[in-house]
């Protein structure tokens, strides 16, 4: 018998069928996100915009993968906005607070 701690860890079991929908939603959203990213790089799409109001495919990104997209904004420039604005470099498009968004956004429209 397995102790609780064991069950707990377990990892589900999945069929075959749900194994490769999964694996459909994660590459639909890879590629969504390689679009964004590349529009994001060619100025088609603007970044306080998808921050004030980010898609689902995009909540689950980090903010610093998205912030690099950015043209001119790379490593360095990345985590100083990050830091004036609060934000862990951990933080998920999705998990940041109200104030973290209106900062950032803030911090793109100036």
């Amino acid at each position: 018998m397995s102790s609780p701690s064991e069950q707990a860890s377990a990892t589900p079991i999945r069929t075959l069928e749900q194994r490769l929908d999964a694996l459909g939603r994660a590459n639909a959203i890879r590629s969504k996100r390689a679009q964004l990213k590349k529009d994001l790089k060619k100025g088609i799409t603007q970044i306080d915009q998808i921050l004030a109001d980010p898609p689902e495919f995009i909540r689950t990104a980090k903010v610093v993968d998205v912030l690099l997209s950015v043209p001119n904004c790379g490593k360095v420039k990345s985590a100083k906005v990050l830091n004036h604005c609060r934000i862990s470099s951990n933080k998920t498009v999705g998990g940041l607070s109200e104030r973290q968004r209106r900062e950032l956004v803030a911090f793109f429209r100036r």
